[in-house]
């Protein structure tokens, strides 16, 4: 697996996110008759958020993002993209196992939406999270805090 490393996401990341979550999405999207390349980059701009919002980096250029939104009781896993070339070798799985180390610390559960038939649900899955709820578009999941062992006397 290539080294990786996240930083704290600034204003100025945000085409590059844009432009990303158009790449990634857009097998999904058009599978499901919803590809808008305008739209699905505007809907990133308009809720993009860089104070919930991480870049992840390899070999210290823009490799993706994930965002951790807070929210009643949950915080909310979005924007979790990863450039193609980076995808299945595990630094998603890392990626993702370092976000959720930090809710189980919290006790805080997880949640979020994938598309219909993305195979992200699988990722997702083998993390613990269930399906919640599923319309003709989305899934939603959850994901409960791991319980942490007790300690050793």
């Amino acid at each position: 697996m290539a080294e990786w490393e996240m930083r704290p996401a600034a204003a100025a990341d945000v085409e590059a996110v844009a432009e990303l979550r158009a790449v990634v999405l857009r097998a999904d999207l058009e599978r499901l008759g919803r590809y808008d390349g305008q739209r699905v980059r505007q809907r990133l701009r308009d809720g993009f958020t860089p104070a919930h919002t991480r870049v992840i980096e390899v070999g210290g250029a823009f490799a993706g993002c994930v965002a951790l939104r807070p929210s009643a009781g949950a915080h909310w896993l979005e924007h979790f993209y990863l450039a193609p070339h980076l995808q299945g070798v595990g630094i998603g799985t890392a990626v993702l196992r370092a976000v959720l180390e930090e809710c189980d610390r919290e006790g805080t559960p997880v949640r979020l939406n994938v598309l219909q038939g993305s195979p992200a649900r699988r990722l997702y899955e083998r993390h613990g999270f269930t399906l919640d709820t599923e319309d003709p578009v989305d899934v939603f999941l959850v994901r409960r805090p791991a319980v942490p062992a007790p300690a050793a006397s």
